[in-house]
């Protein structure tokens, strides 16, 4: 990798970290002035006290800003930008006056296709079939609405943990991590200064978002990071052509994609609206089993950062590799959450016969 171009990928990750973290309190100022204000209504939201939202935008101003000072701005930047910025703009509209589905769902394929009318598709997939002698599937013409439903499904399965505090922008950065790492490896120099932005630009947000929150960053940042995430996967992660590293953006990825798989599924066979609330994601499951806000956060950061551990060595180190560290970490895992969930079953008489002995004295 050039030097010049490490030099700009540090530069551009401070220069988004500290802006971040300095307009935070700017834009918090600015969400109580025009009521985007949380109130906790139902049993869902996890905090006690009204708390401002909008911290969104403090992330987006950030990742601007170091992107247009530090990378190249090609035609596809220009339309992920040009995409992301029209998805804040609702965002910012919804945290102060709580839009409906439908209308915000559209909006977000307007702002997809804006990135694939600037060129930015998911043109090819590695071939999952093993035994074919081709590399590669060339999508042709279904590139344009598989790489509008990828783009709308992360941006809405990031909105869908931001459940705790610090949860989807920890998650994010993460994320946003694996693929630096990966880019960098690759030598995908610009895709990797633009990265860095949006780490840095998560980094300087997340000392005001952890337990206890300060500031939400809301639809407003929840829909960015994840349109963001999702844009820039198609310009370096689809693009790896090494048997099923079509893998690589799924795990990444892995947790809000699983996240909202299981939500669409549980709701529909209630027969409930598949985009309506409730208390059933992955971060209300953990705190469920007896962990607290910080507990359960962690434990997601943790699984995030396998999954990404995992993708970086599918994407660098070949398939079989990959796929023997993917078993062992799903086998472990699975062991410990059998040991998570036994315990919490044998605990749970010895709570109630002391519950029992406390209500008789």
């Amino acid at each position: 990798m050039d030097r010049s171009v490490i030099i700009k990928l540090l530069m551009a990750l401070v220069v988004a970290g500290v802006v971040a973290f300095l307009s935070t309190p700017l834009v918090k100022s600015l969400a109580y002035k025009i009521g985007a204000v949380d109130v906790p209504k139902d049993g869902r939201r996890m905090h006690k006290t009204p708390i401002p939202r909008l911290g969104g935008l403090a992330i987006f101003f950030a990742f601007m800003l170091s992107t247009l000072l530090f990378a190249k701005i090609d035609q596809q930047i220009r339309g992920i930008m040009l995409g992301s910025a029209l998805i804040v703009i609702v965002g910012v509209l919804d945290d102060i006056y709580a839009l409906k589905a439908i209308p915000k769902f559209l909006v977000q394929i307007v702002a997809a296709g804006i990135v694939v009318a600037h060129g930015c598709t998911i043109q090819f997939l590695s071939n999952p079939n093993v035994f074919s002698d081709a590399t590669y599937l060339n999508l042709g013409w279904l590139s344009y609405p598989l790489t509008i439903i990828w783009i709308v499904a992360i941006t809405n399965a990031v909105n869908f943990i931001d459940g705790l505090d610090g949860l989807a922008v920890g998650v994010s950065a993460i994320s946003t991590a694996s693929q630096l790492v990966i880019a960098l490896l690759v030598a995908e120099g610009n895709i990797a200064v633009i990265l860095a932005a949006l780490l840095g630009a998560c980094m300087g947000f997340i000392p005001y978002n952890l337990n206890p929150a300060k500031i939400f960053m809301g639809d407003t940042g929840a829909t960015f990071l994840g349109f963001v995430m999702a844009s820039l996967s198609i310009m370096g992660l689809f693009k790896l052509y090494a048997v099923i590293s079509f893998a690589v953006p799924f795990l990444i990825l892995g947790i809000p994609i699983f996240d909202i798989c299981f939500a669409i599924l549980r709701r529909l066979a209630k027969g409930q609206n598949p985009m309506q609330a409730d208390r059933g994601h992955i971060h209300h499951r953990i705190i469920d089993m007896g962990f607290n806000q910080k507990q359960s956060v962690a434990i997601t950061y943790m699984l995030t950062a396998i999954l990404g551990l995992c993708a970086v060595v599918l994407a660098t180190n070949g398939e079989m590799r990959a796929l023997v560290l993917i078993g062992s970490i799903l086998l472990v895992g699975g062991i410990g959450v059998s040991m998570i969930f036994s315990k919490r079953q044998a605990d749970a008489p010895q709570e109630e016969e002391k519950k029992e002995d406390t209500e008789n004295e």
